[in-house]
């Protein structure tokens, strides 16, 4: 089974501070287009206000994906596996620029980024927060060695998409709503990925 824990003995880490409530997410509509911008803390309140995401998936040479594990302090979805980076442009940043800063951020590593598609995503976490996104979605390759930032990832793992296929629909309570969605349209629409990364 294609599916392992970081190397302990290879794996290192940081505890960079990367994420304030006070950074300013882009606003969309319906059509993806600007229409203003809110602060991280609001943007998520209550049932969310519709923002400018992406969700990266990382593949190495062997065609496993690497997931994360989000970091306990996680205001949303804290302990739960996901694609292996996810955030959002902030204020003036392209979203070129916001996964390369992101990735470097979260894991200290570098990826192609090929564009796959974008949708639109509502899920609740509970009373107090929710996301609220128009999601892009990029898939890319590395064989870097992680930093891990221990305030945003708990954990990392590989693992093939056959046996992810088989935790999702065994275990769909242990990974992200957002993960999920993106997981099962990449795997009906992309099925020739790993030879275009």
């Amino acid at each position: 089974m294609n599916n392992h824990e970081s190397d302990d003995q290879t794996e290192r880490y940081s505890s960079s501070v990367v994420s304030f409530n006070d950074e300013l997410l882009v606003l969309v509509d319906l059509n993806d287009k600007e229409i203003g911008f809110l602060d991280k803390a609001s943007a998520h309140v209550g049932q969310g206000v519709l923002h400018r995401a992406f969700s990266l998936l990382v593949f190495n040479d062997r065609g496993e994906l690497l997931l994360q594990r989000r970091a306990a302090g996680k205001r949303l979805w804290p302990g739960y596996w996901s694609n292996t980076c996810c955030s959002h442009p902030r204020r003036g940043e392209s979203l070129d620029q916001a996964i390369e800063r992101r990735l470097n951020e979260e894991l200290g590593m570098k990826s192609s980024a090929q564009f796959l598609f974008k949708f639109k995503y509502q899920a609740q976490f509970d009373a107090e927060g929710a996301e609220h996104e128009l999601c892009w979605v990029y898939a890319g390759r590395s064989d870097d060695t992680p930093i891990l930032n221990l305030n945003e990832v708990s954990a990392l793992r590989y693992i093939s998409p056959p046996d992810l296929d088989i935790e999702i629909a065994e275990q769909p309570h242990l990974f992200t709503p957002w993960f999920k969605t993106e997981w099962q349209r990449l795997r009906r629409e992309h099925s020739g990925l790993f030879e275009t990364l």
